[in-house]
């Protein structure tokens, strides 16, 4: 039997390619809201982002969220993506290291 293939997804700050559950999805939904989905299944235009708070400060100085997901991103909504980034950056790691727990 083949392996599976993993899908690698490029981190827009670093632009380290990793696997997808490696990093976090930030979407830009159909009624243009951007959020954090890390469920990586909600409906829009996604961008991803490894799990440092150091490459969404990055992200975040050099605008690649407005080339990422087609759209201009307000100063406002940076601030509160980065207040939810922190908050689920503990979540996500833990996440993390449990899936790679199953895997062993």
């Amino acid at each position: 039997m083949k392996p599976r293939k993993v899908p690698l997804r490029k981190c827009i700050a670093c632009q380290r390619m990793m696997p997808k559950k490696e990093l976090i999805r930030v979407v830009r939904t159909p009624e243009a809201n951007v959020l954090i989905d890390l469920t990586g299944k909600k409906a829009g235009r996604g961008a991803y982002l490894c799990g440092q708070v150091d490459c969404f400060r990055l992200a975040k100085k050099s605008r690649a969220f407005d080339r990422a997901l087609k759209a201009q991103v307000e100063p406002v909504i940076y601030d509160q993506l980065e207040q939810d980034f922190i908050a689920v950056e503990d979540e996500f790691i833990a996440n993390k290291e449990r899936a790679e727990d199953d895997d062993e």
